[in-house]
């Protein structure tokens, strides 16, 4: 609901890793490759089907966040979501707990 925490890794080519000695060589192929972890404490059923629609029947999409670096500007990118889940219905209530997925920057 709040508080999205972004993190931002590099991706390294298939070339990388450790030799026989142990010693690391990295090739770099990308740097500070976004994601950003959404969560949602409760949502109804009309939110819920609303959200996930958003992601139905889409490999990527186009996702406007803050820029890393500035509480003003935005910039808009291409990613994908990736690790979704939900924990409970509760039928009683109609709410839906604990959705979970990661947007994660193409």
């Amino acid at each position: 609901d709040c508080d999205i925490e972004p993190s931002y890794s590099d991706l390294d080519s298939s070339d990388s890793g450790r030799d026989e000695a142990g010693y690391m060589h990295r090739e770099v192929v990308r740097e500070k490759v976004a994601t950003w972890p959404i969560a949602y404490s409760c949502l109804t059923d009309d939110e819920y089907k609303y959200t996930i629609g958003l992601f139905a029947g889409k490999a990527t999409f186009q996702f406007t966040h803050p820029k890393a670096g500035s509480s003003t500007e935005t910039e808009t990118t291409t990613c994908y979501c990736s690790k979704y889940g939900i924990a409970w219905h509760n039928a009683k209530t109609k709410q839906w707990k604990n959705l979970k997925f990661n947007i994660i920057e193409c």
